[in-house]
């Protein structure tokens, strides 16, 4: 009888890893309509060397899961999202050739905070996405119907804007997100009797007639994010 390999301590680890999903609307190449994107990095290694991936790292022993989540995607990507909250645990068996649990956050930044030309990174439709390495495709899906489900009861459309916007950049957002269109005087009705917004006395000028900016009321939280607030 062969003899039984015993798995050592580094064999039988479990490594935790934190990865982020971060969201913009913007007008990718070859189209007028704005989408939502989410930046990709392209892996330089084994496993899946070659294919596009979630921006994310190991987590370090001494930090917190937020710190982690915001420190791996700014040295991935640049980036510094206005909205993070941990999203969901990965943690199948067969995600990974090693044992590898990740801890999954979702972000939401604003397009004139984008870091273009990073090293390695590229922005997709997040509707139109390649095959990705690990279970990232499934990640993503996840996301999207967390957002898609947020925006109808929280004022979360707010991270994808600028401070100031016309209720027509609002609504591009709703839209964008839900993948329909909004009858352009209920979305008024429902959006002016919200109490999120507090109108300005600016207005945006061009080819079309003045459009009143808004802003959000401050006092309402961008979501509700239950008893436990911000900690992870």
């Amino acid at each position: 009888m062969p003899a039984q390999t015993i798995p050592t301590v580094a064999d039988d680890a479990t490594r935790v890893a934190v990865s982020t999903v971060i969201f913009t609307l913007r007008r990718l190449a070859g189209s007028d309509a704005a989408a939502v994107a989410l930046p990709l990095v392209r892996r330089t290694r084994d496993p899946h060397e070659g294919q596009w991936a979630l921006p994310g790292g190991w987590l370090d022993v001494t930090e917190d899961l937020g710190a982690a989540a915001s420190r791996t995607l700014a040295e991935t990507t640049g980036l510094a999202p206005s909205y993070l909250e941990q999203l969901y645990a990965f943690g199948a068996v067969d995600r990974s050739p090693t044992r590898v649990v990740s801890i999954v956050y979702w972000a939401l930044i604003r397009p004139d905070e984008i870091v273009d030309a990073v090293e390695n990174v590229s922005w997709f439709d997040a509707a139109a996405l390649p095959e990705l390495a690990f279970d990232h495709n499934e990640i993503v899906d996840y996301a999207l119907w967390r957002l898609r489900n947020k925006v109808g009861y929280s004022r979360i459309a707010h991270g994808l804007l600028a401070d100031e916007f016309t209720l027509a950049e609002l609504r591009e957002v709703y839209e964008t997100i839900l993948g329909r269109r909004l009858d352009p005087a209920n979305f008024r009705r429902q959006v002016e009797n919200s109490g999120n917004l507090i109108p300005t006395d600016r207005f945006r000028t061009g080819s079309h007639r003045p459009a009143r900016l808004y802003r959000y009321n401050q006092d309402v939280e961008l979501a509700e994010r239950g008893p436990l607030g911000a900690r992870d």
